[in-house]
């Protein structure tokens, strides 16, 4: 027995050894599976919250559109007037629909009769259509405004109905159309879907997804809904996407993905985003396993007779080369991966960048409104009293009236001018721009809101001159002389100080006001993503301001005040 237990020991020895690999490169192989699961779910969170900022941006830029048109003395007369004041009225909304970019704009009167729309020139033209039966005009009608998401029975596209009662006591109704924004999310990659509190969904990456549900839907609801939206209910089917496990996985048509859901600027509305596993993790599994499996045999060989070991070691150092030339190209694709997605994300960056310029010009649309109405009423006048005082032969006093007509149009043109200025995307080249050109375009901007502010602003000298973008530059002016309005709301004594300092190769412009201040526990958040103390806010404002400061090289920060707030942009002097 003592002679046949000698050969055993080495076969033991080789078989526990195998155990142990095969344990060790399972256990191995499923820590880098969960680890790059976890990485992909945050990428996943992200990216959600970023497309839901997109789509909340979206929606903010037509909200303010059926208040801004709300007391138009165009529409008024559309209302009240003749077939000359209709058509009028025809022709301006088509030109709204086009600058704006929505899908489309319409009047209806008290009677639910639509008397003017954008598309009064196309064969399913709005005009003379009844919309009584739509809620959002039964509401608007009721309580002053309303918003639903249907299917149109004309164009039957889907999109979002905006609408509100105006002066007349007609309703004015925006309808947003989401299939540009739908087209972005596909090339971003993933499956991207918006669903409303019943969890039915109302945008999507995948038009075959519209109207889906993400989870069962009693039979009353479904039916309220398919009336309400204008829809088959066939079309409320359940989506192909089935639970996974516990790390975040789901399975759509046999594919795996990572899920993640955050909520958006619409109450109720949850954006979803859906990105696909792919191979990746199970590689790295499986390699993790292999190099674990080959790290533990190669333990166990040494175990074995010395004389084996160079041949041994020869032969696994190739195994490891080839293993090593392997992952070395992965990383490389993965780099290169990493790469495009980096550009990608800069490119979302200046997208978010431009929408928080329209939104915030969207947020003083009243104002400039209001800025540009008197001088048009004014230049009407004149015009009306030169007529008559041309019959009087009176040339002196028309001349004067001309001369007055021409400043109030400069008054006009360089509000419009500097708005379509602000509004344009920034090329991303710094240059050389005076620092007083930068705030007078700020200001000029907010004109009709600072003027129940005290403004105390510098002596600028126009030689002054920073490194950057004006577009960008005034971006983060607007963006802080907005809160600061916004913090003095009510106040009797409201005070905005601007104050520059130059001082070598830094030129430094505080904003600060006398308003109620920012707390500690917020000043400490203030720069985080979606962090906001106002009900409306995005909380991404400072942010962007922040991001826009570091690429030109400059600053901004929050400085410690007892007294209201404060803010310091660093910007570079140009030579």
């Amino acid at each position: 027995m003592r002679i046949a237990s000698a050969p055993i020991r080495p076969v033991l020895l080789l078989l526990a050894a195998l155990v142990c690999a095969g344990l060790a490169s399972l256990a191995a192989g499923a820590l880098v599976e969960r680890a790059a699961i976890r990485g992909l779910l945050g990428q996943a969170r992200s990216d959600a919250e970023l497309r839901a900022a997109l789509l909340n941006s979206e929606i903010a830029r037509f909200r303010l559109l059926p208040l801004a048109l709300a007391d138009d003395r165009d529409i008024l007369a559309g209302l009240s007037g003749d077939a000359a004041d209709r058509a009028a009225l025809n022709r301006k909304l088509a030109g709204l629909a086009v600058t704006t970019g929505a899908a489309v704009i319409y009047v209806v009167g008290r009677d639910g009769i639509a008397v003017a729309a954008s598309n009064w020139a196309q064969p399913d033209s709005f005009v003379g259509r009844d919309y009584r039966f739509r809620r959002y005009f039964r509401r608007a009608i009721s309580q002053g405004e309303d918003d639903q998401f249907a299917r149109g029975t004309v164009s039957r596209n889907p999109g979002l109905y905006l609408a509100r009662r105006n002066e007349a006591g007609g309703v004015t109704v925006v309808k947003v159309e989401f299939y540009r924004l739908e087209a972005e999310w596909a090339r971003a990659g993933g499956i991207t879907f918006v669903e409303n509190p019943d969890g039915v969904v109302l945008v999507s990456s995948r038009a075959d997804w519209r109207f889906g549900l993400s989870r069962p839907l009693s039979r009353a609801r479904a039916d309220a809904f398919s009336e309400e939206a204008s829809i088959a209910p066939t079309l409320l089917k359940a989506l192909p996407v089935r639970a996974g496990r516990q790390d975040g996985r789901v399975s759509v048509d046999g594919r795996a993905f990572v899920s993640a859901s955050v909520s958006t600027g619409e109450p109720g509305w949850r954006l979803s985003l859906l990105l696909p596993v792919g191979a990746g993790p199970k590689d790295a599994a499986r390699g993790a396993m292999a190099v674990t499996a080959l790290a533990v045999l190669l333990a166990a060989s040494l175990l074995w007779a010395m004389g084996a070991r160079r041949r041994r070691v020869r032969r696994q150092t190739a195994e490891l080369e080839r293993a090593v030339a392997s992952r070395t190209a992965e990383l490389t694709r993965e780099m290169e991966e990493r790469r495009e997605i980096e550009a990608r994300a800069a490119d979302l960056r200046e997208r978010l960048r431009q929408a928080n310029r329209l939104a915030s010009l969207g947020q003083v649309t009243a104002s400039v409104a209001h800025e540009t109405a008197q001088p048009v009423a004014a230049i009407r006048t004149y015009s009306e009293t030169s007529e008559m005082l041309l019959d009087r032969g009176d040339l002196d006093t028309v001349r004067g009236n001309l001369q007055a007509i021409r400043r109030l149009a400069d008054r006009v043109g360089a509000v419009t001018t500097e708005l379509r200025g602000f509004a344009r995307r920034a090329t991303g080249q710094l240059r050389p721009v005076a620092l007083s050109e930068v705030i007078d375009g700020a200001l000029l901007i907010l004109r009709e809101q600072l003027n129940a502010i005290r403004l105390e602003r510098p002596v600028v000298d126009p030689a002054l001159r920073v490194i950057g973008g004006r577009v960008r530059l005034e971006q983060v002016l607007v963006n802080l002389l907005q809160n600061a309005i916004e913090a003095l709301a009510g106040r009797p004594d409201a005070r905005v100080d601007l104050v520059v300092a130059a001082e070598g190769e830094t030129v430094r412009l505080m904003v600060s006001d006398n308003g109620p201040g920012i707390p500690p526990a917020v000043a400490d958040r203030l720069f985080t993503p979606f962090m906001t103390t106002r009900d409306n806010g995005l909380g991404l404002g400072l942010v962007i301001a922040q991001d826009i400061m570091s690429d030109l090289g400059g600053s901004l920060r929050l400085l410690e005040r007892t007294e209201g707030a404060a803010f310091e942009i660093t910007m570079r002097a140009a030579s």
